[in-house]
């Protein structure tokens, strides 16, 4: 779901004019924690030894702690009542398993404030990483740097249940209906791009903006990531429903860090012992079970 604004892409345009023929991070999708990037060098050169809490101190913003930045207010299930310290929620608890790996006790670890739009313009960064459902991208990556993937993203369908959309939504029928979403969004862009390519839909500033537009029956669906789209419908929009997801474009969250930041190499072997241990199918089971078995409609 997570968006890349207009203001955002004129500012990475901007800044990867200057960048030339620098390198920049690719990324491919396959299951939480394997997508491979443009860091996989580092990870495979990141030793035991300089992926230690001694060692990695001289890659940290701030010595003697891991510095984690999202959203506020963040949102269940990634988080759990709005309190990213508590270790609950898929992205709190994957942060501090990266956390752990590193050599981190839980009390080492701060929750820093960073604005979603923020998070990936150019330039320095007050965190080591920020966890906020950052969807990949090459654009994005050409001013910031990403980890492997630690979720695969799938985009939803929320409707109200009274909608003809609910029971009516071959490919044909998607066509035919007025969509809304979150200004910037990968959700957005998956709705002009495979569901609606030859209409626009209606643009919002916000994702709350969005959720009121369908209460209000301006628009007759929203996309977001699935497990957003099933919380939206179960708790925040009274008569909705999740009509389905679509299929696997590829999609993923990654960490961000600073462009060029070595930590990043340390950060992927952490993902891939929490991957290869089981740790992140764990978390997927506890917080996610219930995003792993949802109806799949054709765009």
């Amino acid at each position: 779901m997570r968006q890349i604004t207009v203001a955002a892409v004129a500012a990475i345009l901007a800044a990867s004019v200057g960048l030339g023929g620098c390198a920049t991070s690719t990324s491919t999708s396959a299951g939480a924690g394997t997508g491979a990037t443009g860091s996989a060098n580092a990870s495979a050169s990141a030793t035991v030894a300089a992926c230690s809490f001694a060692g990695v101190q001289d890659e940290l913003y701030a010595k003697g702690v891991l510095t984690v930045a999202t959203d506020q207010p963040a949102y269940p299930p990634w988080f759990e009542n709005n309190k990213p310290s508590n270790g609950k929620g898929y992205e709190s608890a994957v942060a501090y398993a990266v956390a752990a790996q590193l050599g981190f006790k839980a009390s080492q670890v701060k929750w820093a404030y960073e604005p979603f739009d923020d998070s990936y313009a150019p330039g320095p960064k007050k965190f080591d990483f920020d966890i906020n459902e950052i969807s990949y991208t090459a654009t994005r990556a050409q001013v910031v740097t990403f980890s492997n993937s630690y979720y695969d993203v799938q985009q939803a369908l929320v409707a109200l249940k009274s909608s003809p959309i609910v029971t009516k939504h071959t490919p044909a029928e998607l066509k035919t209906y007025v969509y809304g979403d979150q200004v910037g969004t990968t959700s957005l862009a998956f709705i002009n791009t495979d569901i609606q390519p030859t209409q626009t839909p209606k643009i919002f500033e916000t994702l709350n903006d969005v959720k009121q537009a369908l209460q209000d029956k301006q628009i007759a669906a929203l996309v977001t990531d699935t497990p957003t789209a099933q919380y939206i419908s179960s708790s925040e929009i009274p008569g909705s429903i999740m009509v389905a997801q679509f299929p696997s474009t590829g999609e993923h969250y990654g960490l961000l860090f600073a462009k060029g930041n070595p930590l990043v190499g340390c950060v992927n072997k952490a993902l891939a012992t929490l991957k290869s241990n089981g740790t992140l199918a764990k978390l997927t089971m506890q917080y996610l079970q219930l995003y792993t078995s949802v109806p799949t409609i054709k765009p």
